[in-house]
């Protein structure tokens, strides 16, 4: 059985590998969205061209639609179901064809993997100034482990529902320090959402890259610290789970179990 890594490039974008299958979550390859900057880590670099890209919802900081068209290769977009409209305008046909679309409960086979989508609590809207809406969603994949990527969400009661896992890709911030309200989770809500599904590993993402232009002295703790604090809060809430907080660009690669 082949082992499983994931390299975290920042925010929601990572690159997941398990069974021979490449999957990369919510690009965003740039260094500047509207007011966002690049605050830490260098821009992305991809080893290549994944097989599917996972798109959990239409918020332009996880479904960027520059970062979709300088992919290499054709990959397939596992996205909401509705959003393969959006696609198709904003980047032409040939890419609206490569979506499959989704609605939590629902699975589509890449490979050797499965991939599935399963709720979120966040709003689905692309934002306030449109009208377009689709449900937000995380996805197990199940290939040699079963991994979690969370997209962007708040605790939810079904979320016990998910595991037991191997893996654990848990959103823990934002990219402002107003953030961490209804729909995200911070350090303390990530660790209990990682109690909730009963992960053997884990690791914190979606904090430490982007941060509103000119507020880098704002409450620089929620910039630069979540990671750390999540790992400190599921020491407790989830003793027997491996937290790895990664640096940018760093892998973290975990064999199945025997």
């Amino acid at each position: 059985m082949s082992d499983t890594s994931v390299t975290w490039w920042g925010h929601s974008t990572m690159w997941l590998t398990d069974s021979g299958v490449s999957l990369l979550t919510d690009p965003l390859l740039t260094d500047r969205l509207a007011h966002l900057r690049r605050m830490a880590g260098p821009t992305p670099v991809l080893p290549g061209a994944p097989d599917a890209v996972l798109l959990s919802h239409l918020h332009a900081d996880h479904f960027h639609l520059p970062s979709l068209k300088a992919l290499p290769g054709e990959p397939l977009f596992v996205v909401p179901r509705g959003a393969a409209e959006f696609v198709a305008k904003g980047l032409g046909r040939s890419y609206g064809d490569r979506c499959v679309e989704l609605v939590p409960g629902e699975e589509t086979r890449i490979g050797d993997v499965t991939v599935r989508a399963v709720p979120a609590t966040h709003d689905g809207g692309r934002g306030p100034w449109s009208r377009l809406r689709a449900v937000a969603m995380g996805f197990v994949v199940e290939g040699t482990t079963r991994t979690w990527y969370g997209g962007d969400t708040g605790l939810f009661d079904a979320m016990a529902e998910l595991g037991p896992l191997d893996l654990a890709l848990i959103p823990v911030g934002g990219w402002g320090p107003t953030l961490h309200s209804h729909g995200h989770l911070d350090a303390e809500g990530g660790a209990e959402a990682l109690r909730r599904v009963k992960a053997s590993w884990a690791v914190p993402v979606h904090y430490g890259t982007f941060w509103p232009v000119g507020m880098a002295r704002l409450r620089p703790h929620m910039f630069a610290e979540p990671g750390t604090e999540f790992a400190r809060r599921a020491a407790m809430a989830a003793p027997d789970a491996e937290v790895r907080v990664l640096a940018h660009g760093e892998t973290l690669t975990i064999e199945p179990a025997a």
